[in-house]
C-alpha cells in the first residue's frame, strides 16, 4: 500500500516512520514533510511550494491532487488546521479513505466553546466554564471569580491560546491581550474562561471509529492508548512560559488502573455517546487533555488528532502494526482490533531553538552524531528542520522553534531517561536548548 501523510512536524515524522515499519506499506508520501521524512525509509516528500502544479492550489486540492496522482490507498492527517478546514471531507469525497475526522468532528478542537457545550451536554467530567464575546463582561467575570483561573482563546491558536492565570492581574492581562487580538489574532475574539483545577495533567491519545453505520451496528468505539505526559513549560521544574511541548514520557507510573477506569466511565464513554448522538463521521484520533484531581480525572480539552510531542513517546511503545490500526479505524473494525504494548517506558525530550517560544533564528546547521544515537538506541524525530537546498551536501538546518525530539526506550523509566539524554548529547546546533528533567517527579507541575 501507499499512504499519504499530511503535515510537517515531529508528529508527522513519527506517523510516517511508524507506517513505514509496516510490511503492508510500500511507500509513504509526505506533504509537505520535513528534513526527517526526507531521509526516512520508504518515505518521499512532496512540497507544494516547490511544485508548479500545486503551489497555487488550496491545501485541500493539493491533498486530493497528490493522493490521486500517487494512487495512495489512504491518507493520515496530522495537524488540526487542515482538519478544521475540511480536508478529510475533501479526500473522502474524492474516494480517498482518510484517517482524521471530518469538519463536524474537527470543530471539537477548532472551537473551545463548542467543545465545552458538547462536554456539558453529554455529561463529560470537565471544569466549569463560561464563554464570552465581550471584553468587559469577561473582565467582570474574572474579577468575580478571582484567581487562579484559566483563560482560553476559543479558536485554534497553535498551542498559544491558553493562559493559566495565577493572579487577577495576570487574568485581566490575558483577557485584554487575547480579545484585543494582540496574542493569537481572531482566535481570541471569543474566550472560554474556566475554573482552575488543582492536580496533575496527563494526555490520553485514542483511536476513534464512529460513523452512522458503526453506530447502527454497535461497532462505534474509542480505544485509548497508554497515558502520557507532555511538559509545557520552557524551563526545568515547570517554570517559564508555556510552549508547544518540551518533551513527553509514556506510560506514567503515577496513573493507576483506578484512574483509567474513572476516565473510561466519566470521560471516554460519554464522549463516544456524544459522537454517536451527533451522527458524526469521526474516523481518526482524539487527544484527551486531562487533569487528575482529588475527585478523579476531568477533561481540560479535546484535540482531534495525535498530540505533539506525545506521539513521539506513545507510537514507539506500540507492539502492533500502525497501518493495520489505521485500516481498522476506517473500515469500522476497530472494536475487534487488539492493541498490544511494549513493556517499559519511552522518554522523548525536545530540543528547541534559542529564544523559543519568542523570537528565534532559523537556518542553523544541525549536527547529529549517529554513533552516539545508535549507542543510546534512540530515534531522532525531526520537527522544525529541513534539508538546506543551498548546500551541496544538504545538511539539516533549523526551520522552527521546536527542532527535534530524542526518543528512547528502556525497561525502566531511568533506563529510558538515560538513553534519551545520552542521545541528546549527540545533537548540536547553535542556540540549542532543552530541559533535562523530562519525566522526573514534579517536572510537569509548576508551584
Amino acid at each position: 500500500m501507499k499512504v499519504l501523510v499530511i503535515g510537517s512536524g515531529g508528529r508527522e515524522h513519527t506517523i510516517a516512520w511508524r507506517l513505514a515499519q509496516s510490511n503492508l506499506v510500500s511507500e509513504v508520501i509526505c506533504v509537505p514533510g520535513n528534513g526527517g521524512t526526507a531521509t526516512e525509509s520508504k518515505c518521499k516528500n512532496i512540497d507544494p511550494k516547490e511544485n508548479a502544479d500545486l503551489q497555487f492550489l488550496s491545501f485541500n486540492d493539493v491533498a486530493v491532487t497528490v493522493a490521486k496522482k500517487e494512487k495512495v490507498d489512504f491518507a493520515v492527517i496530522g495537524p488540526e488546521d487542515p482538519l478544521a478546514e475540511g480536508i478529510a471531507d475533501a479526500l473522502w469525497n474524492a474516494g480517498i479513505p482518510t484517517v482524521g475526522p471530518k469538519a463536524q468532528g474537527a470543530a471539537l478542537e477548532a472551537s473551545k466553546d463548542l467543545s465545552k457545550v458538547f462536554m456539558k451536554k453529554y455529561g463529560v467530567a470537565c471544569a466549569a466554564s463560561e464563554t464570552f464575546t465581550e471584553k468587559e463582561a469577561a473582565l467582570a467575570y474574572v474579577r468575580e471569580k478571582g484567581a487562579p483561573i484559566v483563560v482560553k482563546a476559543d479558536g485554534l491558536a497553535a498551542g498559544k491560546g491558553v493562559v493559566v492565570a495565577k493572579s487577577l492581574e495576570e487574568a485581566e492581562k490575558a483577557v485584554k491581550d487575547l480579545m484585543d487580538g494582540n496574542a493569537v489574532g481572531e482566535a481570541g475574539k471569543k474566550l472560554v474562561i474556566e475554573e482552575y483545577l488543582q492536580g496533575v495533567e496527563i494526555s490520553v491519545l485514542a483511536a476513534v471509529s464512529v460513523t452512522p453505520e458503526t453506530a447502527a451496528n454497535g461497532k462505534a468505539c474509542i480505544k485509548a492508548f497508554l497515558p502520557a505526559r507532555d511538559h509545557k513549560r520552557l524551563m526545568e521544574g515547570a517554570q517559564g512560559p508555556n510552549t508547544g511541548g518540551m518533551g513527553a514520557v509514556c506510560p506514567l507510573e503515577d496513573v493507576t488502573a483506578e484512574t483509567m477506569a474513572q476516565f473510561e466511565k466519566n470521560i471516554l464513554q460519554p464522549t463516544l455517546k456524544g459522537l454517536v448522538a451527533e451522527k458524526m463521521d469521526y474516523r481518526g484520533f482524539i487527544f484527551f487533555g486531562l487533569m487528575i484531581t482529588k475527585d478523579g480525572p476531568k477533561a481540560l480539552e479535546y484535540n482531534v488528532r495525535l498530540g505533539d510531542p506525545e506521539t513521539q513517546a506513545v507510537l514507539p511503545m506500540m507492539d502492533f502494526d500502525f497501518a493495520e490500526l489505521c485500516q481498522a479505524i476506517m473500515n469500522g473494525t476497530l472494536d475487534s482490533f487488539e492493541m498490544k504494548w511494549k513493556s517499559g517506558f519511552q522518554v522523548a525530550p525536545v530540543a528547541v531553538s534559542g529564544g523559543y517560544p519568542l523570537k528565534y533564528a532559523k537556518g542553523k546547521v544541525i549536527t547529529i552524531a549517529e554513533p552516539v544515537i545508535s549507542h543510546a538506541g534512540a530515534k531522532i524525530f525531526i520537527a522544525g528542520a529541513v534539508k538546506d537546498r543551498r548546500s551541496e551536501d544538504h545538511p539539516l538546518v533549523t526551520s522552527g522553534g521546536r527542532v527535534l525530539a530524542c526518543s528512547a526506550h528502556g525497561e525502566t523509566f531511568r533506563e529510558a531517561w538515560g538513553k534519551a539524554y545520552e542521545a541528546m548529547c549527540g545533537v548540536q546546533f547553535e542556540g540549542m536548548f532543552y530541559r533535562r528533567d523530562i519525566g522526573l517527579p514534579g517536572a510537569a507541575e509548576s508551584n
